[in-house]
């Protein structure tokens, strides 16, 4: 009894492959918006600015990081908690790929979200005359909090890590 409920908790990890695919999904529906981004992006060019370019950059460059983010999340995620992936011998694979362990994940995911909100922080910066002063007041706020959070999140991956590191380092009694 006890062989087969840990054999069905182990196969219930495939029930999160239908996630990865839905992620896979998302991936698509950012390269379309992306498209859409860049004909617009592109048409707008006669009458363009500076500011105008510029946000145009930026919000190509916060799509383009938000797709990294899925990609990282799909490959790492899928790897470390449904199956390995066997294409260590394809030409395309990315160098890191199997090596993001649950705990780097979390550090690439909140390095990445600090990314994009600096991002759209700098977009609400260049156009700051359509916000209000307490709607920028809360995006820097929440932009503090998440890059608080990734501090945070390093230093307990960091402690954990040194705490791993002394048990295995410390001489045995006797």
């Amino acid at each position: 009894m006890e062989r087969l409920i840990e054999q069905t908790l182990f196969a219930s990890r495939w029930l999160l492959a239908p996630m990865y695919l839905g992620l896979v999904g998302a991936v698509a529906i950012l390269v379309w918006i992306f498209a859409l981004e860049l004909i617009a992006f592109a048409a707008a060019i006669p009458a363009m600015t500076v500011d105008d370019a510029i946000l145009g950059v930026l919000a190509l460059i916060d799509l383009s990081l938000a797709a990294n983010l899925l990609l990282i999340v799909i490959f790492s995620g899928y790897e470390n908690f449904v199956s390995r992936m066997d294409l260590e011998t394809h030409v395309d694979r990315p160098d890191w790929q199997g090596e993001v362990d649950f705990s780097a994940l979390k550090l690439k995911l909140v390095a990445s979200i600090v990314a994009i909100s600096g991002i759209h922080l700098l977009k609400v910066f260049m156009d700051v005359t359509r916000y209000d002063t307490e709607q920028i007041r809360w995006m820097v706020i929440i932009h503090l909090v998440f890059i608080i959070s990734g501090v945070l999140l390093a230093a307990m991956d960091w402690i954990a890590n040194s705490a791993k590191g002394m048990k295995r380092s410390k001489p045995a009694k006797g």
